[in-house]
Order: C-alpha cells, then structure tokens, then sequence
C-alpha cells in the first residue's frame, strides 16, 4: 500500500523544502516531491496542511513517563511508556535503566526484550543501561546503594537478555576502561556518567572506546581554568557526542545557547532523560527506589533536592533549542535522529529520503505533535 503525504514543510538534515510531498510504501520512503510537481497516486493520503514533517525523534536516554518507569519491572509499564513517547513523536526510544540490583536489571532486560518482540508503539532496538558502574560521589538521583565496580560479565548478561547499545559509566572508576574496550567489541557505545574524571581520564577512556558523554554538564567534573573536567573535554575534543537535556533545568538557556554555538551541530544528541515525571505535571513518583517531587516541569528528589532527572516532553525540548539557538531547523534536526543512528550504527533512519525508512513526526506550527508514523504507520 502507497501512503502519500502532502502540503508538507520537509525538514530534513540540510534540507528544508516547502509545499512538498512524501511518498511511501512497505515502511520506507519512496519518493520526495517537490512544490509543484505532479503528485503521484496513493492508497492513501494525508494532508499535512502546510505543518513540519521531520524524521521521528530517537530518544536515546529516557528512564519513564506518565507515572511508569523502566524500572518498574513491568511489561505493561514498557509499553505505556512507549506509547507516550510516540505522543512526542519519539519513533526510535532506547529503555533507559537505573543503578539496581543485577538480578533486577536481568528482569528489566528481560521485560524490554518482550516488548522489542513487539514494539506496537514506537521502535527499540536496544537498552541504554545506566549505571550501575558509577562514582557513588557522583550518583546524583542513582540510587548509592547498589552502585559497584565495573563488571563486564555484568554487562555481557543484561545484553544477552536485550541488547544494550549504550551504557553509562564512571572512567574513574578502576575496571571501567576494560568494559570500555570489551563492550565495545560486541557494538555497545559507552558513555561517561556520574563521573569525577579529569578531562585526561576522558580522553584516556576514549582510547579504549568513549564515544558519548550522558546528560551532558550534569553529574561531572565542571570547567575549571586549571582543570577543564568532563564539561571542558567535551567542548574541545572533536568526536566526543554530548547528549543534551534542552528543558532550561539541566542546563540552563545560556548554557543551551553556549553549547550550541561552540560545538558541531553533528555532535550534539538531544535527549530527554525523561522519567515518571513526564506527563503528570506535578506530584510524587519513584525513582529506582527513591522519592521524587514534582513541581513547576521540575523533578527532585525528596530527600536532598537533587535533579532526578527531567520532566521533558522530547517535542518541548525541540521547541526551546529552536527559540534559544536561532538555529535553522535543517541544522537542529541533525540532533533529534540523524547524529544518534550514526552513532549507533543503525542505518535507514534520521533523513527523509528514497529508501529511508517513514519513521515520521509531523508537527504544528508551536511543535505540538499532530501525527507520528513508525514504518508508515500513524501509530
């Protein structure tokens, strides 16, 4: 069956084209018609009404929403996660764990794979594992009580279960460079967390595999003029990719605008590092264990106030990077799904060309989301 959509403001990467048409079939893009060419035949049409149509987002960091968590330990909590995420026009979301109990993480992996079995929603293709290989004097909302050294044996069986494409870890952190290295032999990005590293212990890490830094600015060492940190090796190294909470809370709106004027635009991976905070607005919810506060968009934990993670709907995230950065979309799309499936690896996904798959977002003008598609599909 052939789905057509018209009347479409394409944004693509390095691509913005008006009053144009997209056309698919068997969940991939066959053809991109320009304003004024002959549209051709379809089984069905949608008629986007002149909004933006742009590869569906690819949240690579998000632990929950709408009151469920990854962590919960339910199938049934997966799944209305990723229905929600859709609502985002998330089409590709990485089920994002927390520092927990192997024996718990191995069940957790077991419940994402269930889902990856049938992904009914938006896609996942793998887990983003966080923790538990973290500095305890970096553990921000990480629950401190079963943090513990790094242990690829650990890793090796948690991917066995689903496949984990990222995991988030301390590179000061003795044994951590040897998960590194081995994780990285059989596909798995690792990236630096809740870390105390000196910008030397960064790049060290980096000759054994680092590709990623986690909620970047957030949970590591900070800029300083004789000790430049994480932050510091993030901004200057020149392949280092630095996911980007963009609610204005994790990093505040010049930062957002510093980060986006010093570094590439293909090196920035705009997350949402979203937890069962999402949606609700405001009250309390769980986070691995741990009370969480909800208040005004902002996540705290109960007990000291830390940011336990974000409220973060992806949509709004894009909205704030376009109205703070002045950046053109073209350039901003690159962060939202083109620059994280070639990190991972996966092809056919971030560009809205011949052969691509029609994992699709199209929004309203005050990027509320109207319809999503995954393989074609309004989901």
């Amino acid at each position: 069956m052939k789905t057509l959509i018209k009347n479409a403001y394409i944004v693509s990467p390095d691509v913005e084209i008006e009053g144009a048409s997209l056309l698919m079939e068997d969940g991939r893009i066959l053809s991109v018609i320009g304003a004024g060419e002959a549209t051709p035949d379809a089984d069905e049409v949608i008629d986007a009404g002149g909004r933006l149509v742009m590869p569906g987002f690819f949240d690579i960091h998000c632990h929950g929403a709408d009151g469920n968590d990854v962590c919960d330990n339910s199938l049934e909590a997966i799944r209305h996660i990723a229905r929600r995420k859709l609502q985002e026009g998330v089409t590709t979301w990485l089920p994002t764990t927390l520092t927990q109990p192997q024996d718990k993480l191995e069940e957790i992996a077991g419940k994402c794979a269930q889902y990856m079995a049938n992904p009914e929603f938006c896609r996942a293709p793998g887990l983003h594992v966080e923790g538990p290989f973290i500095n305890k004097k970096n553990a921000g909302a990480q629950n401190p009580e079963f943090v513990r050294p790094p242990d690829f044996g650990e890793l090796k069986r948690i991917h066995d279960i689903a496949p984990a494409l990222i995991v988030s870890l301390a590179p000061d952190i003795e044994g951590a460079n040897e998960v590194i290295r081995k994780g990285a032999e059989i596909g798995i990005t690792s990236s630096a967390a809740h870390t105390s590293s000196t910008a030397a212990q960064i790049f060290e890490a980096k000759k054994a595999g680092l590709k990623h830094l986690t909620h970047f600015c957030n949970a590591m060492t900070p800029v300083h003029h004789r000790e430049i940190g994480v932050v510091g090796a993030g901004l200057i190294d020149d392949s280092l990719k630095l996911e980007l909470i963009c609610d204005k809370i994790h990093l505040c709106p010049d930062m957002l605008k510093l980060v986006f004027k010093l570094v590439p635009i293909e090196r920035l991976l705009m997350i949402t590092d979203s937890m069962a905070a999402s949606w609700i607005g405001q009250g309390e919810v769980d986070l691995g264990g741990l009370a969480v506060i909800v208040k005004d968009g902002k996540a705290v934990l109960k007990e000291g106030g830390a940011l336990a993670g974000s409220a973060l709907l992806y949509n709004e995230g894009l909205k704030n990077v376009v109205e703070l950065t002045g950046l053109p979309l073209h350039q901003i799309v690159k962060a939202t799904s083109w620059n994280q499936a070639q990190s991972l690896g996966l092809q056919g996904f971030g560009k809205l060309e011949p052969g691509f798959f029609a994992d699709i977002v199209i929004l309203n003008n005050d990027f509320s989301v109207w319809k999503t598609l995954v393989g074609g599909e309004v989901r």
